[in-house]
C-alpha cells in the first residue's frame, strides 16, 4: 500500500505495517550518514499515520575501498548515527545484516504492530482537500553543490559560481532588487546545512498530528521527486481526485542553481528529495491548524502546496 507493506496479522484487529530502505554516501559526516538513513527509513511509517515504530532493524555495508582503520570508524559513525536517531523517534535496533562492498551502504527495515485506528490508510482524499508539505525540496541540489565545492577543479562548481547570482536585497514590495552578487561557498555551505538538517528531521510530529486534524492521505516525497509522489498519491484514491500543486517551497538559493542545470528538475517538480517531507492530504479546515501545530512541534515551517 504506497509507502509500506501492511499485512494483516493471525490476531483479530492487528496489522503489521512495515518498510525498508537503505543509501550510499549521501553527506561527508558518517554520523550525519546513519542519521540521515534512520529518518529516511522512518518516514515511510510516518506517512501512513503510524508515529510510533515498535522496532527497527539495520541494514549496512562496511567498505573495502577504505583502509581498515577507516572502514571501522565510519562504520561505527553510521551504526552510532542511526541508532541514536532510533532512539530519538522513541524505538531501538534490535537485529539486522552486514556485508562488505566497495560502497559503504545503511538503511534498515522499520516495523510496527497496529490497531486499524493507529494508521491512516492513504487512500482517503477527496476533492476541496488541502495539501501541505510538512519539509522543503532541494536536497539533492544541495548536496551535489556541496560535493562540486569540495571537488578540485569541478567544471560544474565553476559554472555555479559564474552564472548563479544571488540577490542582495529587495524593494518595498518585496520583489527581487537589481542588486546581486556571486554565489560563494558561504551560500553553498548554508544550502548544505539546512539540507542536512531538514534530513535528520524526524517527520513523526507530522504523523502524530494526521490524527489530531483528521488527515485523509499522504505519502513522503523522496525519489520521485514531488511530482511523482503527488501522482502515485493521485493514483490511490478511492474518489476521483486530480492533483494539483501550486507552490514549491525551497531551500534558500537551490532554484537559483537549477535553473542553470536541467538534469535536477527542481521547479519541475521532478528532482529527487532524501528523507523529504510529508504531503498531506487535509480537510480545508483543519489545514492551517495542522501547519501550525507542525511548526510548532519542529521549529520548523509547513506550507500548503496544493
Amino acid at each position: 500500500m504506497m509507502d509500506c507493506s501492511v499485512v494483516k496479522t493471525r490476531h483479530a484487529g492487528l496489522t503489521l505495517i512495515s518498510t525498508t530502505d537503505f543509501f550510499y554516501p549521501l553527506v561527508d559526516s558518517a554520523y550525519e550518514q546513519g542519521r540521515v538513513a534512520c529518518a529516511n527509513v522512518l518516514s515511510d511509517l510516518y506517512a501512513m499515520g503510524v508515529w510510533h515504530c515498535d522496532t527497527m532493524l539495520m541494514t549496512l555495508a562496511a567498505s573495502t575501498d577504505m583502509d581498515a582503520g577507516a572502514r571501522h570508524r565510519a562504520t561505527e559513525l553510521m551504526m552510532r548515527g542511526f541508532n541514536d536517531l532510533a532512539r530519538d523517534a522513541g524505538t531501538t535496533v534490535t537485529g539486522g545484516q552486514s556485508v562488505l562492498n566497495p560502497w559503504p551502504i545503511i538503511g534498515g527495515v522499520a516495523s510496527a504492530v497496529c490497531k486499524s485506528d493507529e494508521f491512516i490508510a492513504p487512500e482517503h482524499a477527496v476533492a476541496g482537500d488541502v495539501l501541505v508539505l510538512t519539509k522543503p525540496l532541494g536536497t539533492q541540489v544541495a548536496v551535489n553543490v556541496h560535493e562540486w565545492l569540495h571537488k578540485a577543479g569541478s567544471p560544474h562548481w565553476a559554472r555555479v559560481v559564474e552564472r548563479c547570482a544571488v540577490p542582495t536585497s529587495t524593494d518595498g514590495g518585496g520583489a527581487a532588487a537589481a542588486a546581486t552578487r556571486t554565489f560563494g561557498a558561504a551560500d553553498a555551505l548554508a544550502m548544505y546545512d539546512a539540507a542536512l538538517a531538514s534530513m535528520v528531521r524526524l517527520n513523526r510530529s507530522g504523523a502524530r498530528l494526521m490524527h489530531t486534524h483528521g488527515a485523509h492521505a499522504a505519502t513522503d516525497v523522496t525519489g520521485f521527486g514531488i511530482l511523482g509522489h503527488a501522482r502515485n498519491l493521485a493514483q490511490a484514491q478511492r474518489a476521483p481526485v486530480r492533483i494539483v500543486i501550486d507552490t514549491l517551497p525551497v531551500i534558500a538559493n537551490t532554484e537559483l542553481v537549477d535553473s542553470h542545470f536541467s538534469f535536477f528538475g527542481l521547479l519541475r517538480g521532478t528532482s529527487a528529495e532524501t528523507s523529504g517531507g510529508l504531503l498531506v492530504a487535509l480537510p480545508a479546515d483543519t489545514a492551517d491548524a495542522f501547519i501550525a501545530d507542525v511548526a510548532a512541534a519542529d521549529g520548523a515551517p509547513a506550507w500548503r502546496v496544493g
